[in-house]
């Protein structure tokens, strides 16, 4: 049986939400909250294996919510709106149910959840995330993360620069995607650069190169890219 619990801040939602669980024998829906700062507390006190989320909610969303306190714990987001979806499941998400929710989305989105738990032993391993989107001219794009040279910032963009294929630009720092990437391989060396560890050609002095491009390493990045390049060795 799975511990679960929802926040939302539509308590009608709560309502579908319980009568739905209650079709589900294996599903125990704990609480249900509409506050987040109460769901978080109950979080530290209390087993929870699965939260059903909302995404636009007062003080907090969804997203960022779950990036930062369902680090071990399988996630369905369920809301209205569907230009999440790509975050969500960067986020590896179970699933993505929107509102007002079928019957038998839901089902789905339970045999999904039951079928992770019990395949991963009570969520102690966490799947590889192997990819992530971003939006570039009004498109989202999948980028796979052994595609990735290095990434440079350009004012308020990105410029992802890809192996074989033409650079993508995003609206986005090097502060958030660095939260998606893979920190056993992504490095950022520089104010303006982080780069992906398995691609560098060669180190000489403070310069990487990869393929053919000289990448500076900053003073203040230089004592942690030693550190870590080394154990990347190691």
């Amino acid at each position: 049986m799975l511990n679960c619990i929802s926040i939302d801040d539509e308590p009608l939602s709560h309502l579908i939400l319980n009568k739905y669980c209650q079709e589900f024998p294996s599903i125990n829906l704990l609480q249900s909250f509409t506050n987040v700062a109460d769901a978080i507390k109950y979080c530290d006190e209390n087993p929870v294996d699965l939260v059903f989320l909302d995404i636009q909610m007062p003080l907090i969303n969804g997203v960022d919510f779950c990036r930062e306190y369902c680090k071990q714990k399988m996630v369905i987001f369920i809301t209205a709106f569907d230009n999440y979806a790509a975050q969500g499941f960067e986020l590896n998400a179970i699933d993505y149910l929107l509102k007002p929710i079928q019957i038998s989305r839901f089902s789905s989105a339970i045999d999904k959840a039951i079928f992770f738990f019990n395949n991963t032993n009570n969520l102690t391993i966490e799947p590889k995330k192997t990819f992530l989107f971003v939006r570039s001219q009004y498109t989202l794009v999948k980028i796979l993360f052994e595609d990735i040279n290095y990434i440079e910032t350009l004012d308020d963009y990105l410029r992802i620069n890809l192996e074989g294929q033409k650079p993508i630009l995003t609206k986005m720092n090097l502060k958030n995607i660095l939260s998606f990437l893979d920190e056993n391989h992504f490095i950022r060396v520089h104010r303006s650069y982080v780069v992906n560890v398995t691609k560098i050609d060669s180190i000489r002095g403070k310069n990487i190169k990869i393929s053919d491009v000289d990448i500076p390493i900053g003073i203040s990045y230089e004592k942690e890219f030693s550190s870590r390049f080394e154990n990347f060795n190691s």
